[in-house]
């Protein structure tokens, strides 16, 4: 009977530290848009619209970024399925990187007019194919070399590439900002994109010294691989997957409201500085980077349903004083709402969400399962959460409590998605699982 090589600790550590660094990189690419957009984009690409306008308009090009993570996560998802974790996760390395380059060279619409924002979308389309296979490849590289009972710890992992991509953007971006507006919009933000350059080169390096996961390399050599791993997906879990889809909706919306949505709100709304918005965002994201580990280890032992369960009633209800905090206008007390459901509850979600989605699915379709979830949700979860919460805010004449209400109503749902699942922390993922009670006992 074929059995999977028992990991060692160096080896563990060593792929979970290459996906922590692959996934930052990755993720300072896509969310350097995000925090770009109410800046930059649309005033240089969009420069004929109001402001508020304008800035939908920005987003509504970050969306499509979220419209186009589902294809990536179904075109990669099948060949990780099929031929490997590893080799999928410096394609899509490659990709992101070379897009986001090309966003610090594009010019502006004063220069080539509706050409300019046409290939801002499409680059923004190549950055999404990018992370939708992305995601799914660092995850499964570090749940599936873990130890049985470790597979939260270091599955939270690549999940630090989350803040540390959203503190290198913002970091970035803030230290630009000392430029002044006139040479900040000229030439400093794109120093921010071509930076990207510099980054894939040293993702590259570490990420090509990680071997195949344990859990794959057995699975191929029964030669069982699906032929097309996403219908296989649909046909034998289709309960698990729309709760996935159900108990994402939480993580996707807070990310974008206090990572994404709150630097226009700071901003515009309450009439702050970019570096009061900024600095938000940095500290909030330095503290998710320690919390993350920590709850992903709580999760091996006291269950990934609780922990994520519990975590997204808890920020349904944080939502409420916090905006109420900001109201204050102090600086401090900003920084100080946006840290508390931001950076202590959100990683009790987003730390045990890796190991949870993947203990769902059997290895011949993890990869697509795993990246079906985060990637589809992604577009109602978070592509559409900063028009969603823009618009709320027309509505509310600039107060906030619609989108809280919002945030509350969405925490409920995923809530009661995540504990209508089985538990399966203690699974042996290189077995198949109980068949899925909607496919009646497929296989």
């Amino acid at each position: 009977m074929l059995s999977a090589p028992a990991p060692t600790v160096s080896s563990i550590r060593t792929v979970a530290f290459a996906s922590a660094i692959g996934a930052t990189i990755e993720w300072y690419d896509f969310f350097l848009y995000g925090v770009v957009t109410p800046l930059v984009f649309n005033k240089l690409f969009f420069p004929n619209f109001d402001p508020i306008v304008g800035t939908l308009l920005a987003y509504t090009t970050f969306f499509v970024g979220f419209i186009s993570r589902p294809i990536g996560g179904i075109i990669f998802g099948h060949y990780g399925d099929r031929i490997g974790r590893r080799t999928i996760l410096v394609i899509t390395l490659i990709i992101m990187g070379l897009a986001t380059f090309l966003i610090g060279l594009l010019p502006t619409y004063e220069s080539i007019g509706v050409w300019a924002p046409a290939l801002l979308l499409i680059l923004r389309i190549l950055q999404g194919i990018g992370i939708g296979g992305e995601w799914g490849g660092a995850v499964l590289m570090a749940v599936e070399h873990s130890p049985e009972r470790q597979r939260g710890f270091y599955g939270s992992w690549p999940q630090i590439g989350v803040p540390a991509g959203l503190l290198l953007s913002s970091g970035v971006v803030a230290l630009l900002s000392l430029l002044s507006d006139a040479t900040f919009l000229a030439w400093g933000w794109r120093v921010a994109f071509l930076l990207s350059a510099v980054l894939v080169i040293v993702g590259l390096y570490i990420r090509l010294k990680v071997l195949e996961t344990p859990a794959f390399a057995l699975f191929k050599e029964t030669g069982k691989q699906a032929k097309v791993p996403f219908l296989d997906l649909l046909r034998t879990h289709p309960r698990n997957v729309l709760l996935g889809l159900g108990a994402r909706y939480i993580e996707g919306v807070t990310f974008n409201i206090f990572g994404v949505f709150i630097i226009a709100y700071v901003t515009t709304a309450l009439g702050m500085t970019r570096q009061v918005a900024l600095g938000a965002v940095i500290i909030a994201s330095l503290i998710m980077i320690v919390m993350l580990p920590i709850y992903g280890m709580l999760s091996d032992r006291y269950g990934r349903r609780i922990l994520f369960g519990v975590g997204s009633l808890v920020i349904g209800i944080l939502v409420f004083p916090a905006f109420w905090l900001m109201q204050t206008h102090s600086p401090a007390l900003i920084w100080i709402a946006v840290a508390v459901p931001f950076a202590l509850v959100y990683p009790a979600v987003y730390g045990p969400q890796a190991a949870l989605f993947s203990e769902l699915f059997d290895t011949r379709v993890r990869y697509s399962g795993a990246s079906f979830i985060y990637q589809f949700s992604g577009i109602f979860a978070s592509g559409l959460t900063p028009i969603i919460a823009t618009e709320l805010l027309r509505i509310g004449d600039k107060a906030p409590w619609y989108i809280c209400l919002y945030v509350f109503v969405v925490s409920l749902i995923s809530a009661a998605c995540v504990y209508a699942m089985r538990d399966a922390h203690r699974r042996d993922m290189t077995v198949d699982a109980a068949p899925d009670p909607l496919t009646q006992g497929s296989p």
